[in-house]
């Protein structure tokens, strides 16, 4: 065998491409209603709430006037871009076009942003009033707020998600007459809240769930309730702090802290009761940039904000 021999071996390049484990693009979108908005701010809606009639007394009598309550939801656009370069020359030495995987990998992250925009429309304070300017409560006061379902529910100590508290959970949202058989309801649940359903025998049992559940490996829906998957609750692993959900959220207390993941927040809501605004879609484009050498610029934008539309239809369920 010729001593040169390896001055014929040949390197092997893949033109395959593969995106590293990620939340691929936005998963609660399409759980919320979706508007399109123009402006500095928008009012999602004409808000009026509901009034009762006075029995009639007596023959003649002076007709009542009934104040109707009427207000107005808020909602502030939030702008997101991303971008980053791809130099000439490194473009001209890889055998594949790196535009696409980065425009792909700038598209979902700004997915992820939509979701991070109707986390924080969920648990912080929104804004009604005329013009914007009357604040409403955050949803996230810890076992301490009307639409909360407290940690301890179904158990002595502070517990995971069980079955009492979807159960507790359901039953607030029937008491606001929230109309569950035509209005979907979601349940936004980390790993950590579907390993707990998963040792619940109710949950994972056909007498219960028409899913064969402990066949497939994962809990979609239950009690009417239809599961998502997301890390980016409050406790999850990819919670984004920097969502200034205020300060009441970020200190710990006896049962843990959605910051060292020992406590978690987990949404409930009615479609109806949450809304994401886009005052620009999700836009993508590369071009060259002249003023770095023709490098090729990928570059993500949009423009979005979320709230609720009511808190009856929202819960906040508190897990350990």
């Amino acid at each position: 065998m010729s001593v040169n021999v390896n001055t014929a071996f040949v390197q092997q390049y893949s033109t395959n491409i593969m995106m590293l484990l990620q939340q691929q693009g936005s998963r609660l979108r399409n759980a919320v209603q979706n508007y399109s908005f123009v402006g500095k701010a928008a009012s999602m809606a004409e808000q009026f709430g509901s009034v009762s009639p006075v029995r009639n007394q007596s023959r003649h009598s002076d007709t009542p006037l009934i104040s109707t309550p009427q207000d107005k939801r808020w909602i502030y656009p939030n702008d997101y871009d991303w971008a980053d370069l791809i130099d000439q020359q490194d473009r001209l030495r890889m055998l594949i076009d790196p535009a696409g995987p980065y425009t792909q990998a700038g598209v979902m992250a700004m997915g992820r942003a939509i979701d991070d925009e109707i986390i924080s429309g969920f648990f912080n304070a929104n804004n009604t009033g005329e013009n914007g300017t009357v604040s409403t409560s955050a949803l996230y006061s810890y076992n301490s707020n009307s639409q909360s379902v407290g940690a301890t529910v179904g158990a002595s100590s502070a517990t995971g998600l069980n079955i009492a508290k979807l159960r507790a959970a359901k039953r607030k949202l029937l008491e606001a007459y929230v109309d569950i058989d035509n209005d979907p309801l979601f349940c936004v649940i980390s790993a950590k809240q579907h390993d707990d359903l998963l040792n619940e025998a109710q949950a994972v049992s056909l007498d219960y769930n028409n899913r064969p559940v402990l066949v497939e490996g994962k809990i979609t829906t239950f009690m009417g309730f239809n599961f998502i998957h997301s890390e980016r609750i409050p406790g999850g692993a990819n919670f984004n702090s920097g969502l200034a959900l205020n300060s009441g959220l970020s200190s710990a207390d006896s049962d843990g802290s959605y910051v060292t993941g020992s406590r978690w927040m987990v949404p409930v809501f009615a479609k109806s009761g949450m809304a994401l605004g886009l005052w620009n879609d999700i836009q993508a484009s590369v071009d060259k940039r002249a003023d770095k050498r023709n490098s090729w610029q990928v570059y993500v934008t949009a423009t979005m904000g979320a709230a609720r539309l009511e808190e009856k239809r929202c819960v906040l369920i508190n897990c350990k």
